[in-house]
């Protein structure tokens, strides 16, 4: 993250729990940035992105993005390696609310954790380039022979065409997108150009500020929350809510994903609609 401005990110972290007690540190991460339309990637390495819950494993604890431990069973995190890694907590395809359920359940349930995969795409910390630690983490995974560590497939792609027909059939599929990451670049934390994430739409994350009350059909409900993107600027988001977080939304302070289509001149996010809220909060 830009050390040089206050991102949302940290100020949510900062914020205590519920509890009284101190939110715990958010590892240090690479975070991606948009791609540009029509990017060439040459000199990327390109993967499914994979619409789970992001997962850091430090050699001794699994760790949600916001810092918060991952309620996963002891047999779980006794196959994963010492080396630290990075990756998505995964169910498959189009089942992302269904893994989030699975993810934040303080009891967690063995049957409901043997169908997850942990999709490892980074070695935080690893020496040498993105391309000869990729190569790592396939030796890694397949030195380990547990089927639900999987080492996320990365692969060259010859054109900005062929990026398309790529991304056309992941999302055909039911995926949600693709990541692209400088095959040459040294491990770095903080987002950065070196990955790139490139989906048919656009999402950012932002701290919701306060609620609307609806009208109309939705009196007595939600109508919009008001948030704050990363840049410092404030919008409103009114789309993309179910009848039930209209009921229960989420409170000031929390952090939520949405997606939009370009900005305007003011850089304000066009066709602004609610995602789901962040992985741990």
């Amino acid at each position: 993250m830009d050390a040089t401005r206050r991102s949302l990110l940290g100020l949510a972290l900062a914020a205590p729990l519920a509890n009284g007690l101190a939110r715990p540190a958010a590892p240090p991460l690479l975070l991606p940035r948009e791609a540009a339309p029509g990017v060439d990637p040459a000199g990327y390495l390109v993967s499914e992105k994979y619409d789970g819950a992001r997962a850091s494993w430090d050699g001794r604890a699994l760790r949600f993005r916001s810092g918060l431990p991952v309620p996963a069973p002891a047999w779980f995190t006794a196959h994963l390696p010492p080396q630290p890694l990075d990756g998505e907590l995964w169910l498959a395809r189009v089942q992302f609310e269904t893994l989030s359920g699975i993810v934040r359940r303080q009891q967690p349930r063995d049957d409901e954790w043997r169908q997850l995969h942990y999709m490892v795409f980074e070695q935080p910390g690893g020496a040498g380039d993105f391309t000869q630690r990729a190569a790592r983490l396939r030796v890694l995974a397949r030195d380990l022979a547990w089927p639900q560590l999987a080492a996320v497939e990365q692969a060259p792609v010859s054109d900005s065409a062929a990026l398309q027909r790529r991304l056309d059939a992941v999302v055909r599929a039911g995926g949600e997108g693709l990541v692209l990451h400088r095959a040459d670049a040294a491990y770095r934390t903080g987002r950065s150009d070196v990955l790139l994430k490139l989906k048919p739409l656009n999402d950012a994350e932002a701290v919701v500020i306060a609620q609307q009350p609806g009208q109309g059909r939705l009196a007595g409900r939600m109508g919009a929350l008001r948030v704050r993107g990363e840049d410092g600027s404030e919008f409103l988001i009114g789309t993309g809510f179910t009848d039930a977080q209209r009921d229960h939304p989420p409170p000031p302070g929390s952090v939520l994903t949405y997606t939009y289509r370009g900005t305007t001149a003011q850089g304000v996010p066009r066709f602004a609609s609610f995602l789901r809220l962040r992985d741990g909060l």
